[in-house]
């Protein structure tokens, strides 16, 4: 126990190593949002359930300290779909290769079976958000994946039961992808917004034709960039960049 606490004080006092993930605080529309965007091309982006022992690492903290030990660190993560109160995915999950849940394509109650529902699905060099029927067809060959809902955006256009007048408002996040995959976009709004402001924010103001929602109130960030790590309930799927941890100052 002394030596991972020593690893994991040391990760984090070693200096960043600069443009793993570039995180802003921006406003839009009246709203706040934090973003962090990921250059699909060039980083180590990818999701993370459980330890080697098969238990739920739940806090960044946590997972801070298991990369610590491989002389890794944490440069951005986000909670990255939905799961059952065990913390198991409640839809696909592939991570490392190795499907732990299978591909839900039919409707259900909450969020998730606000169909048209989707997937973030990450291969060598990109990330891309499908819709769950597109990606059924497509069978794209994942990484790493996780399958969330409602969609945001579907090639361009808004989610068709989301409201302009909605009365709706959580903190939300999710993740948008370019039409390239080089470029996938983490945002969580600072205050409670409707589906219909989340989704516009990627597709008008990040430019971007697909975009899949995380969740609601339990949405966390963890952003050095913003002096940011946020601590709450245990989460499931977490969406990370992970770059090598620099020398110590």
């Amino acid at each position: 126990m002394i030596r991972r606490a020593a690893l994991l004080l040391a990760a984090l006092w070693t200096a960043p190593v600069a443009g793993a993930v570039d995180c802003s605080d921006v406003a839009y529309e009246g709203n706040r949002y934090s973003i962090c965007e990921v250059d699909a091309t060039q980083e180590q982006l990818r999701l993370f359930l459980k330890d080697g022992e098969g238990q739920v690492y739940g806090h960044f903290s946590t997972l801070e300290e298991a990369l610590a030990e491989e002389g890794k660190a944490l440069a951005f993560a986000t909670n990255a779909g939905m799961y059952h109160s065990d913390r198991s995915p409640v839809g696909l999950y592939v991570e490392g290769g190795a499907e732990e849940m299978r591909l839900v394509t039919s409707a259900g109650p909450g969020n998730f079976g606000l169909l048209p529902n989707g997937v973030l699905c990450i291969r060598k060099g990109r990330a891309d958000v499908f819709e769950t029927l597109a990606f059924e067809r497509a069978q794209p060959g994942c990484t790493y994946a996780t399958q969330s809902g409602p969609m945001l955006v579907i090639d361009g256009a808004l989610h068709p039961r989301f409201l302009p007048d909605s009365d709706s408002y959580y903190i939300r996040n999710g993740v948008g992808t370019s039409a390239d995959g080089t470029r996938a976009v983490f945002a969580i709004s600072r205050n409670a917004v409707t589906f219909h402001q989340f989704g516009s924010l990627f597709r008008d103001y990040l430019k971007l034709p697909n975009a899949l929602y995380f969740d609601g109130n339990i949405s966390r960030l963890h952003a050095p960039q913003l002096g940011r790590s946020d601590a709450g309930f245990t989460m499931g799927p977490v969406a990370a960049v992970v770059e090598d941890a620099g020398p110590s100052e």
